[in-house]
C-alpha cells in the first residue's frame, strides 16, 4: 500500500491535510503519527510541526465505520497519547515565530515577557522602554518575590530566556540588549551592593588581608567593580569558573594600613 507523509500545527490539522490533498475521507485512511510536533517556548521560537505517515489502501471501504457519537473512526496505528510539552504554558499563543520577527524588537520582548510572566504570577503588567541601545523592561504587581528569587537568580533567568527569544527572532543586524526588572529590584539591589563593596573595601584596608563577597552573577560582580574602581587603595578580582564566580577585594600592597576611626 502506498503512503506518504504530513505535516500540520497539530495531529488533527495533519489528518485534515492529508484527506483534503489525497481527496479521501478519514475512515479510508491509516495513519502512523511520526512527530506530535511542538508549541516550542510559548509559542514563539522551536516550533516544530506535527508529522504523520498517512497509508492509502488500495481498495477503500465502501462504507464508513461509525463510532457511538455518530461520527468515522479514523483508524490509528498509534494511538495519541495524552503528552503536554513543558513549553506549552502558554498554549493560545497563535503564530508563529518567522511571523513575529518582523515586529518591533521592544514589542516582541513585551509580548514574550508577558507570555512567561502570567504562567508564573498572575496580576502583573510590562511596561517597556529603550535607553541607549537597551530595551529595558519593568514588571509591576503580581508575586514580585517569585518572580526575583534567591538573589534575583529567577529574575536573571527571565531575563536570558527573553534575550535569547528577541535575538533569535530579530530581523534587525544588531544585538538587541534586555534588561529585565521587577518592581525597581535592579536599582535597590544596585545601591545595596555599592555600600556593601564600600564597607567591605574600608575593612580590607584596615585588616591588610583581602576578603571575598561569596559567588556572584556577572551584572553583580560589574556592579562591585565599577563601585570600587576609583578607590586607589583596593583593587578587585574575579576567582573561579563558571558563570557565579567569586569576587575578591585585594588592599593594594602600596597603601598604608587604614586605622580605625573613633
Amino acid at each position: 500500500m502506498p503512503s506518504f507523509e504530513f505535516q500540520g500545527k497539530n495531529i488533527d490539522k495533519a489528518v485534515k491535510k492529508a484527506c483534503k490533498e489525497l481527496n479521501l475521507s478519514p475512515n479510508e485512511i491509516q495513519y502512523e503519527i511520526l512527530s506530535r510536533g511542538s508549541s516550542g517556548i510559548f509559542g514563539f521560537t522551536g516550533v516544530k510541526k506535527a508529522r504523520i505517515k498517512v497509508t492509502v489502501p488500495d481498495e477503500a471501504p465502501a462504507t464508513a465505520r461509525d463510532s457511538d457519537d455518530g461520527k468515522p473512526e479514523v483508524s490509528v496505528l498509534q494511538e495519541p497519547a495524552p503528552a503536554e510539552d513543558i513549553n506549552s504554558v502558554s498554549a493560545d499563543v497563535e503564530g508563529t515565530a518567522e511571523h513575529r520577527s518582523e515586529e518591533n524588537p521592544k514589542e516582541l520582548a513585551q509580548e514574550v515577557l508577558q507570555h512567561i510572566v502570567d504562567a508564573i504570577t498572575s496580576d502583573a503588567t510590562i511596561s517597556a522602554e529603550e535607553s541607549n541601545g537597551r530595551i529595558l523592561l519593568n514588571v509591576a504587581g503580581g508575586n514580585a518575590g517569585i518572580l526575583i528569587g534567591k538573589k534575583g537568580q529567577t529574575l536573571e533567568a527571565i531575563q536570558s530566556l527573553v534575550d535569547k527569544i528577541v535575538n533569535k527572532n530579530n530581523s534587525y543586524r544588531s544585538k538587541v540588549r534586555i534588561q529585565v526588572d521587577v518592581e525597581g529590584y535592579l536599582a535597590t539591589r544596585k545601591l545595596n551592593l555599592e555600600r556593601l563593596a564600600v564597607r567591605l573595601a574600608d575593612k580590607s584596608k584596615r585588616i591588610r588581608k583581602p576578603i571575598s563577597l561569596g559567588q556572584m552573577n556577572g551584572y553583580d560582580r560589574r556592579t562591585v567593580h565599577l563601585a570600587l574602581k576609583d578607590d586607589p587603595e583596593v583593587q578587585t578580582k574575579s576567582r573561579g569558573d563558571g558563570y557565579m564566580r567569586k569576587l575578591v577585594i585585594f588592599p593594594k600592597k602600596n597603601s598604608a594600613p587604614r586605622q580605625p576611626s573613633h
